[in-house]
């Protein structure tokens, strides 16, 4: 009987390693032919998996009741090897009351604009209300004629499938929500920015994106706060004047706490220490010609006096 000490136990393990290392490399490679040779568009690694029709598009429009507006659904495709050449885009839509959703039809169908490789290929859709109601039915109804019939929060969903050069049909999982608002709910850019803890600069977060939420006719919902974005406040907007009132209490009614300590306002308990926080501050700058309205909030949390968490933001519509 063969003694096997440490050693040769040792050798005897790096030799099956080897085995199976080169057992998997010819078990590819005669799966796949050609395995170490990469293909742009269909690489060996995706399998032959379809390419190509990837949109990014705003995943956030406001519809204002009574605006009489055209709105603009608009993206971009990356343009590889695989050419997106046009957009078919489907809509439905959502009573927010009932959560029933409406059937859903092919909206419209949009060329792709620069189609050379290596280009971003853009698209857009124009639409009124008219457009987007029409063909559509709620519970064997049409959809109302008069949009001060619809409730705040109502939606409809755009949904983009990509047609490509190869003759494919990509659906894509990002979409575009056009939901039932007030003036200032949508999408926004943070342009201007500011942190200060306990008296001291700690930086911004210029570059980022807010969502403005409208929750009811008057008040909006504030989505994150500077780096946490699992935070939130409630304002509302003096049409009147653009004076912007933050609230220091939630839906419920409750005291709001950001990252878990009281919320500071402008009209509340806590002084600010660091940043302005009055009526030139914390106000809307409503753009009537081209819609990108602008928004500024100073608001902060209370942990001590000389221990203050303040916070200025001026943000952009998209």
């Amino acid at each position: 009987m063969a003694i096997i000490n440490n050693k040769n136990l040792e050798k005897m393990k790096k030799f099956k390693y080897l085995i199976l290392s080169l057992s998997v490399v010819f078990a590819l490679a005669s799966c796949e032919g050609d395995f170490f040779l990469v293909d742009d568009d269909n690489d060996r690694l995706t399998g032959g998996a379809v390419t190509g029709g990837l949109a990014t598009v705003n995943p956030l429009m406001t519809y204002v009741v009574g605006s009489g507006a055209s709105y603009m659904a608009a993206g971009s495709v990356y343009q590889g090897k695989v050419q997106t050449t046009s957009i078919d885009v489907y809509k439905s839509f959502t009573d927010n009351v009932t959560g029933t959703t409406s059937n859903e039809v092919l909206f419209g169908s949009v060329t792709i604009a620069n189609t050379n490789v290596g280009d971003l290929g853009t698209f857009e859709l124009n639409f009124t209300y008219e457009d987007l109601i029409n063909g559509l039915t709620l519970s064997g109804s049409p959809l109302p004629g008069d949009d001060s019939a619809l409730n705040i929060g109502d939606f409809w969903t755009l949904r983009y499938v990509s047609n490509t050069s190869t003759g494919n049909q990509n659906v894509n999982g990002n979409i575009t929500k056009v939901a039932v608002g007030t003036r200032y709910a949508g999408v926004y850019d943070v342009v201007e920015s500011e942190y200060w803890n306990s008296g001291g600069f700690n930086g911004n977060w210029n570059g980022g994106a807010r969502v403005i939420e409208s929750v009811d006719a008057t008040i909006y919902r504030h989505v994150g706060l500077a780096f946490w974005d699992d935070n939130e406040f409630y304002f509302s907007v003096n049409n009147d004047t653009n004076v912007i009132t933050i609230f220091d209490y939630d839906l419920g009614g409750a005291d709001l706490l950001l990252n878990g300590s009281p919320a500071m306002v402008c009209d509340g308990p806590y002084a600010f220490e660091s940043l302005t926080c009055d009526d030139t501050t914390t106000r809307a700058t409503p753009d009537d010609v081209n819609g990108i309205d602008q928004l500024e909030f100073v608001v902060g949390y209370f942990r001590g006096v000389g221990a203050t968490r303040e916070f200025y933001e001026k943000l952009i519509k998209r």
